[in-house]
């Protein structure tokens, strides 16, 4: 199975980042969303405030998306050997931090299957995190 464009993402407390992320996406060609489940997410970090379930449904309603498909696992692998993408996209932000092994990971897979990633400027200022942390304080 082949995709042209894969965007891998939570999707908790959808917001403008994601937006972003897809919109840019869409320029590229058609996108097949990873939505991570509730059990990959954990693996890393907090659980979802949001079911994989109800994410899924909000995704799919995104109008740059043209499929949802689960991502299991932290680790992108299985999905990039799975559907092939000519594109990967995501945002700048992982070059550093928890992600930079799970990207030093992706480039080479997609190596293997002939794919490009795609880094884009992660939106300043958003994060799932900070809406979680501004919630707790009002």
């Amino acid at each position: 199975m082949k995709c042209d464009v894969y965007v891998s993402m939570v999707g908790d407390l959808f917001h403008i980042g994601h937006l972003n992320i897809l919109e840019y996406a869409s320029r590229l060609g058609d996108i097949t969303v990873g939505l991570l489940t509730d059990e990959a997410v954990k693996t890393y970090k907090r659980s979802p405030i949001v079911s994989y379930e109800d994410r899924k449904t909000i995704v799919s309603a995104i109008r740059y998306v043209d499929s949802v498909v689960p991502q299991e696992t932290h680790s992108y692998r299985p999905n990039i050997l799975k559907y092939r993408p000519r594109v990967l996209v995501h945002g700048d932000d992982w070059k550093k931090g928890v992600q930079q092994d799970v990207r030093n990971e992706v480039v080479k897979t997609l190596e293997e299957v002939g794919g490009t990633l795609i880094e884009v400027p992660y939106t300043k200022g958003i994060s799932t995190t900070k809406l979680i942390d501004k919630v707790r304080c009002t």
